[in-house]
């Protein structure tokens, strides 16, 4: 019941070994994602001249938060990440971040996407050759997805909110067989999965791959971002350093569980989600509509573990928004140099998309309410960098006019040093029970899932283990698959 179904379909199989022949398509294990010196010397050879985001099926292998920061032929070397320092964040906690923009496509979701479709393509549930792959999203999965499909010559349909960002669907265009904008924007999830019912009965060949249900994404979040954060913790700790927290906004519930596997090395650290002010689903099953971009709300995501969640966080999407403003206009920046901030940090600001800057704000948040020393660390995630969100700084432009140096004080002191411990909880036993009854509304009652299986996810303390310990048999098959093809 709990675990990713590694089922053959033999047949299927057959089919898309012959089409992963053809385009020479080659699976990189999760080892390798988590530890590129495993990656065969060939593949590495044969990187040095493939773009970063070139549609070239080598770029699986860069799947992974060590790629070289360059746009053409870099290779490995350590994780990706930034350390803001107090004279930013206005606390003396140490506040470091991974870094998602040196994924293919410009954002880590490619990875979940990875993980949620390697599971099926190798055991053949999943046919390349006569199936479509859907990918219901609130924006940065559905690109992925849609990458993933591309590289073997797949139809796919990418579905996200009409209201995301126009980056978003530009490239969606030019790479997704099929486009679907649902109605509304971040906070409206239910239309997309909506949309994904409508097409299961349009009796079409499709093989729909839900991130907010797929233990594929959680699993590759848990071996991957969570080594990943446990490396950036050794390389960076000082004697005397203390690893005290994850922060990671919950959207489909993947990234976050970078958190169980923390945990399990850290035992007294913290998990912390956060969500946006203006939708307080986990804070106060309540409901709404904001401006942060992928993170998804209204519901509580399936594969959200929540018995092991400690804080909820809210943001002001109006700080997100005015904090973009700050760390890439000339004004805000000049003004974040003046006041001490290192300028070749300050050049870096872009990294931070609008999910990031939300990750940021509630780490600071988590580093105030425990009044963290500058003994200890806290780790966040960068999803995406504002690439993705030049359009919205052109519109902020429009509508609001010049950013000047009085608005860059305003929003530092505001925002940044004058970020409050409100709009926060920390979880007790029956906090998090309340929150993970409301999956109950969305998945048994809409979408499908077994009382007996919500009640596993609370009681049965071998649920989230029995999954977490799929990774070496999804990489035997990935082996096989790979040999297979050859």
């Amino acid at each position: 019941m709990t675990k990713i179904d590694l089922t053959t379909n033999t047949e299927n199989l057959q089919r898309t070994l012959k089409r992963v022949r053809e385009k020479r398509f080659y699976i990189p294990t999760l080892a390798q994602q988590k530890n590129p010196a495993l990656i065969p010397a060939k593949i590495l050879e044969q990187l040095r001249e493939v773009g970063l985001w070139d549609l070239n099926p080598l770029n699986l292998f860069r799947i992974t938060w060590h790629n070289e920061p360059r746009s053409q032929g870099g290779l490995f070397g350590k994780v990706n990440y930034l350390e803001f320092p107090s004279e930013l964040t206005g606390v003396p906690a140490r506040i470091v971040a991974l870094v998602g923009k040196w994924f293919p496509t410009g954002c880590h979701k490619v990875g979940a996407a990875f993980g949620c479709l390697v599971p099926r393509l190798v055991t053949g549930q999943f046919d390349p050759t006569r199936q479509k792959a859907v990918w219901p999203s609130t924006g940065n999965y559905c690109r992925g997805g849609a990458y993933d499909s591309y590289l073997l010559g797949c139809e796919s349909i990418a579905i996200l909110p009409e209201g995301m960002s126009r980056e978003r669907f530009e490239w969606l265009s030019k790479i997704a067989s099929e486009v679907i904008s649902t109605p509304g924007s971040e906070s409206n999830v239910k239309e997309i999965f909506d949309k994904c019912w409508e097409l299961r009965r349009s009796g079409e060949d499709l093989v729909i791959f839900n991130q907010f249900e797929e233990f594929g994404n959680y699993l590759w979040h848990y071996t991957i971002t969570g080594s990943a954060v446990e490396e950036v913790v050794g390389d960076i700790s000082r004697p005397g350093n203390a690893y005290r927290g994850f922060v990671s906004a919950t959207g489909s519930a993947g990234t976050i569980a970078a958190g169980d596997y923390l945990k399990q090395r850290f035992p007294a650290s913290k998990i912390v989600a956060s969500e946006a002010q203006e939708c307080p689903t986990l804070l106060n099953n309540g409901f709404g509509a904001h401006r942060i971009e992928g993170i998804g709300d209204k519901h509580v995501p399936w594969i959200h573990n929540v018995r092991n969640t400690d804080f909820i966080t809210a943001i002001n999407d109006q700080a997100v928004v005015n904090l973009a403003r700050l760390f890439n206009e000339p004004a805000g920046r000049q003004h974040l140099i003046d006041s001490g901030v290192d300028e070749a940090l300050v050049s870096q600001l872009d990294m931070l998309g609008f999910s990031g800057i939300s990750n940021l704000l509630s780490s600071i948040k988590f580093a105030k309410y425990n009044e963290l020393t500058n003994k200890d660390i806290v780790v966040t995630v960068l999803t995406d960098s504002m690439d993705l969100y030049q359009s919205r700084l052109r519109e902020m432009h429009e509508q609001y006019g010049e950013y000047t140096s009085a608005n860059a004080v305003a929003d530092d002191a505001r925002y940044l040093k004058g970020q409050p411990i409100d709009y926060m909880q920390e979880l007790s036993f029956y906090d998090r029970k309340r929150i993970h009854n409301l999956k109950y509304y969305t998945w048994v009652e809409q979408q499908g899932k077994t009382y007996e299986e919500i009640q596993a996810q609370w009681y049965d303390p071998d649920y989230w283990l029995e999954i977490q310990a799929q990774a070496p048999e999804i990489d035997a098959l990935i082996e096989e698959f790979n040999r297979a093809a050859a």
